[in-house]
């Protein structure tokens, strides 16, 4: 029982081997930088990334200001007011460079956040796609190492199921 057990599980891949794959490859950048939506998701993205823009001027120019003050009225300023002085601009300084990597972050949560369902709805195209037409697997020129002439392009038929051109 133990060996007809075993046979029919080296046996097993033999018969999954013999079904037939249709692989078909879908261009999603393609795809993706046709979708109608994405010219209003990078208007947004390049509103919000202005803010933190303006923000950052604004202490740059701060900064400079203060340290133009002070180079100009260095002579005539006591120690402590001098000392003072660096330590505003010093604290200015360290604002800044807490502020970059903070707003890189945000920015790039914003877009994650306006992307993803665009990135849905071209994934939900290629399953509906792939369902109709029978595709084992679908993959991406983006990441794929080779592609062979049997592979189906199914990039057409994604933009159809989305409306695009």
């Amino acid at each position: 029982m133990k060996k007809i057990i075993v046979s029919m599980l080296l046996l097993l891949p033999l018969g999954l081997a013999a079904q037939e794959m249709k692989i078909a490859v879908v261009n999603t950048q393609e795809v993706f930088n046709l979708l109608p939506e994405l010219s209003n998701v990078e208007s947004q993205i390049a509103t919000f990334a202005k803010q933190y823009e303006d923000q950052m001027k604004g202490m740059e120019d701060e900064y400079n200001r203060k340290y133009a003050d002070l180079t100009a009225q260095s002579d005539s300023l006591t120690e402590n007011i001098r000392v003072l002085r660096l330590q505003e601009i010093q604290d200015i300084q360290n604002r800044l460079e807490n502020f970059v990597p903070t707003a890189r972050q945000e920015i790039e949560k914003k877009q994650n956040e306006l992307v993803a369902p665009l990135q849905e709805k071209i994934h939900k195209a290629i399953k509906e796609v792939a369902d109709e037409n029978g595709y084992t697997y679908v993959m991406s020129p983006q990441v794929m190492l080779y592609q062979g002439s049997s592979a189906i392009d199914a990039t057409d038929k994604v933009k159809a199921k989305l409306g695009l051109k």
